[in-house]
């Protein structure tokens, strides 16, 4: 075909004309679907260093002061530490209908990089696995939201629900403790953060309200299971305790870990606790072996997971 000038230009040649430059998009479409896979290895990385600094500084500490002999600790602080993801885990299967092992080993990632990394980091990081995974939910993040909100907005429910309960009964004692002023206005914080999503409730979450209730008995179940535990684990590892004054403490200490305004929460459980029973070394011990052995889990779990990553990648 000839055109002005003199330049003939074949109709064969029109096609590859007009055609855009694939292989200069494909770089970013492989970045684009690779990013969740890219923010799952960094929360992991992140766990790893997190759970080392924690488990190398304080928390070995416990170790070799007090272990419990009763293998019904161990039992009861198993379940204890498998009772959040399987909270999460009865959510997403019935929002999604996630795996079953896949789905728990994801919820466990998210509890570690929670507790060890940054707060609400393991809900990135469970959003990043559900988007590589759009055959099982085409928009993640709503439920995501949603399911997190209601956990927090649970948590503050339980914590004033306490607070009710626990006040007359323990107001010297809180007030001995020194942190009065500091509990009253974290009564306050945390009806101002929960109020907001409750009034404006058709505004911010996604999903319909009878599955929002659901979730959020969910995770109400779920804490007050979480406390039980906790009071059952304890009481094997110093059963001169009732086990009542150690659901007490267990209440006291999911108060404690609620409020906002205390800038040291296990010092202010710790002598709380010591206060109610006395034992102060024995219970001090027993608090510290608690929070060791539960970094051990975390570090015992992401070994596992990456051992597991390692054999599928050989394979």
């Amino acid at each position: 075909m000839s055109q002005p000038g003199g330049v003939t230009r074949t109709i064969t040649e029109a096609p590859f004309a007009r055609a855009p430059d694939l292989a200069g998009l494909e770089p970013l479409k492989t970045i684009k679907n690779r990013w969740p896979m890219i923010i799952g290895g960094l929360l992991t990385a992140a766990m790893v260093v997190g759970l080392g600094r924690e488990l190398l500084g304080s928390g070995l500490a416990g170790l070799h002061r007090a272990v419990p002999g009763s293998a019904w600790f161990y039992v009861a602080f198993t379940l204890l530490y498998f009772s959040p993801p399987t909270g999460d885990w009865i959510i997403f299967r019935r929002l999604w209908g996630i795996p079953v092992l896949g789905g728990m080993v994801a919820l466990l990632k998210k509890r570690i990089a929670n507790e060890v990394v940054v707060g609400y980091s393991g809900e990135a990081y469970f959003y990043a696995w559900a988007r590589a995974r759009a055959h099982m939910v085409a928009a993640p993040f709503g439920a995501v939201k949603d399911v997190s909100i209601l956990s927090a907005i649970a948590g503050n429910a339980i914590t004033l629900a306490m607070i009710l309960v626990a006040l007359p009964l323990g107001y010297e004692l809180f007030r001995a403790s020194g942190y009065l002023p500091e509990i009253a206005g974290s009564v306050l914080v945390v009806l101002a953060t929960s109020l907001p999503f409750l009034i404006f409730s058709r505004r911010v979450f996604s999903l319909p309200r009878r599955t929002l209730w659901w979730v959020f008995m969910v995770h109400c179940l779920r804490l007050i299971a979480g406390s039980t535990l906790i009071a059952i684990a304890w009481h094997f590892a110093l059963p001169s305790v009732p086990v009542g004054m150690w659901l007490f403490l267990a209440a006291a200490r999911l108060l404690v870990s609620r409020l906002p305004l205390v800038p040291n929460k296990d010092l202010l459980f710790a002598n709380f606790a010591i206060l109610v029973i006395g034992q102060d070394q024995a219970l001090s011990e027993l608090i510290a072996f608690t929070a060791a052995l539960m970094l051990l889990y975390h570090v015992a779990l992401i070994a596992l997971f990456g051992l597991h990553g390692m054999i599928r990648k050989a394979s």
